[in-house]
């Protein structure tokens, strides 16, 4: 099984709800064209973040929202037009292993949840060292779905509620237990707070649902 994690970036008259609610008929049949499940859209503001499955590699999300595309802004920096920009895993409390059911058909799908957060740019190195270390020495810590997608300075946590909590099929990479116990002071100096003149600092902010499709 295979995570997908995508950023992109509304144009400026386009409300998110009303536009995509709209798609979701042409969505959920190309999601079972290429095996695709538990898509999530989520959004703030004109920002768009995006979290699928898929047992297939390489499953493109231009194929997903064909037909998006004037919604959407371009980006720069490849050599081909792309609406939606690549997100990379920095954190997972599990990943998908072998032959093991990753979503077992028993249980029943939770509700997807996001937060964003912002990363001082020097900070970013650090925050990555932490979580990886973390991630490999203590698997299996939180929601086996939560994960962390990167890109830029900007994070995306998905998660689910309320959290599926299971030992992993597997050990960490680390035998070490150098994690700081306290870890929200350690996690602290790394952020951009969404709040700049009022206490407590908000760190992690909340995003909208936009649209949700377990199983197409």
């Amino acid at each position: 099984m295979y995570r997908y994690h995508y950023r992109a970036q509304l144009r400026f008259d386009i409300e998110p709800q009303s536009y995509f609610r709209e798609t979701l008929p042409q969505l959920r049949a190309r999601m079972k064209e290429i095996e695709a499940s538990h898509l999530s859209l989520f959004s703030e503001g004109s920002c768009l973040f995006l979290y699928y499955e898929s047992p297939n590699e390489e499953v493109d999300p231009r194929f997903l929202f064909a037909g998006c595309e004037a919604a959407l802004e371009q980006w720069p920096g490849e050599n081909m037009t792309r609406e939606w920009v690549p997100m990379m895993d920095i954190f997972h409390y599990q990943m998908p292993f072998g032959d093991v059911d990753w979503r077992p058909a028993s249980k029943k799908s939770a509700k997807p949840f996001a937060r964003i957060a912002r990363l001082k740019p020097d900070k970013v190195a650090s925050y990555v060292f932490y979580h990886y270390q973390y991630q490999e020495e203590k698997p299996g810590d939180g929601d086996k779905y939560g994960i962390i997608a990167l890109n830029e300075n900007l994070l995306f946590f998905y998660s689910e509620q309320p959290a599926t909590i299971a030992a992993p099929p597997y050990e960490g990479m680390l035998a070490t237990s150098a994690t700081p116990r306290d870890w929200a002071a350690a996690m602290l100096p790394h952020f951009i707070p969404w709040n700049s003149s009022t206490e407590p600092p908000q760190l992690w902010k909340e995003i909208s649902l936009v649209a949700r499709i377990d199983e197409p």
